[in-house]
C-alpha cells in the first residue's frame, strides 16, 4: 500500500505542473532546462517529494518566475498544524 501523500506537497506539485504546462514545456525538456532528473521532478509534481529550497530556485529560474509563484495561495492550503509542542 503506497504511503499517504501530504496534501500540501500535492497542491505544490499541481501548481508546478500548471506553470510548466502553461509554458508548453514537457517534463523531459523541463528537467533538462532546470538540471533536475526527470524522475525526481516527476515525483515533485505528483506530490511524492518534499522539494529542497535550492531546487525550488532552479525550478523558478527555469520557469522564469518568482519562487513565490510556485506555491498555491495560503487560503488554498489544508490545515496541517499537527505538530505537537513539547513541554
Amino acid at each position: 500500500m503506497p504511503a499517504r501523500l501530504h496534501p500540501t506537497l500535492t497542491l505544490v506539485g499541481r501548481r508546478l505542473r500548471q506553470l510548466r504546462e502553461a509554458r508548453g514545456i514537457s517534463q523531459e525538456d523541463f528537467s533538462l532546462e532546470s538540471g533536475l532528473a526527470r524522475s525526481y521532478y516527476s515525483g515533485i509534481e505528483r506530490g511524492r517529494r518534499n522539494v529542497a529550497c535550492l531546487n525550488l530556485v532552479r525550478i523558478a529560474k527555469a520557469l522564469n518566475c518568482e519562487v513565490g509563484d510556485l506555491f498555491p495561495k495560503v487560503r488554498e492550503l489544508p490545515d496541517t498544524n499537527t505538530t505537537k509542542r513539547r513541554s
